[in-house]
């Protein structure tokens, strides 16, 4: 069944009103008809079985019929900092951190960025939201990560520390600390904020100043990861770790 992210005010009263790109890809796309059902989410974390009752090509209309909890959340809050990569590099990891669970994106500018300008870096913003909001339909989240705008890394980590829980940066220099027995020396905390280097990776000045914000520098293992791919693995590591790979009961 297609799902779709709406606005709450699409919602009142059990009925649903579609307009704009969601009602064009569910009349000339998908070319769905009165009758078919969808899922509604608003992004409370709730989804709406929804039967369809009018299907017009910018406005569509419907009747939720069932509610209930989406089961897609993961039971710990991943933020995924990531130095900014190229652009095809970072939709990827924006593609594919959602379908794991990662509920935060924050791209970050550090010292070895391709990009370095912040607003050059932010016109992009819309366009990544339209990839996070895809993607969490198709793997069925039931909230949109949120995807804040670029920051510059002294600020990304003094947010890192605000937020609590466990700071992590996996950085190639570390030789002693694994991710593994970091998740695995204490009860994993619902909150966890990862820093992911971009092509280059950190700065040795980089690692300090972090670390000087309660940052735990980690290995991923023996092998050299790519940019776009160490915030996936460690992410996924954590996810792992909490049981949130474990399948549902129905």
């Amino acid at each position: 069944m297609h799902r779709f992210f709406v606005a709450p005010q699409s919602v009142e009263m059990g009925k649903v009103v579609l307009v704009g790109d969601i009602a064009h890809q569910i009349a000339n796309v998908l070319r769905l008809s009165p009758g078919d059902h969808i899922f509604v989410l608003d992004n409370s974390g709730w989804q709406m079985e929804t039967e369809l009752t009018d299907v017009q090509q910018y406005r569509v209309t419907g009747q939720v019929v069932r509610r209930g909890l989406a089961r897609g959340e993961p039971s710990i809050k991943i933020s995924l900092y990531q130095g900014m990569l190229r652009a095809n590099h970072l939709e990827f990891v924006l593609q594919k951190g959602t379908e794991i669970g990662v509920v935060e994106f924050v791209p970050i500018i550090t010292a070895r960025c391709v990009i370095a300008n912040l607003e050059d870096v932010n016109k992009k913003i819309e366009r990544w939201r339209r990839i996070v909001r895809e993607a969490a339909e198709q793997s069925r989240r039931g909230r949109l990560p949120n995807l804040e705008p670029a920051t510059m890394f002294m600020q990304a980590c003094e947010r890192a520390r605000h937020a609590g829980g466990l700071f992590l940066i996996p950085w190639e220099e570390e030789h002693e600390v694994s991710l593994k027995s970091m998740l695995s020396a204490s009860p994993l905390p619902f909150t966890i904020s990862l820093l992911v280097g971009p092509e280059g990776g950190f700065t040795e000045d980089e690692v300090r100043l972090a670390r000087a914000y309660g940052a735990h520098t980690v290995s991923l293992g023996p092998r050299i990861l790519r940019a776009e791919t160490a915030g996936l693995v460690a992410a996924t590591a954590m996810l792992y770790e909490s049981g949130d790979l474990l399948p549902l009961a129905e």
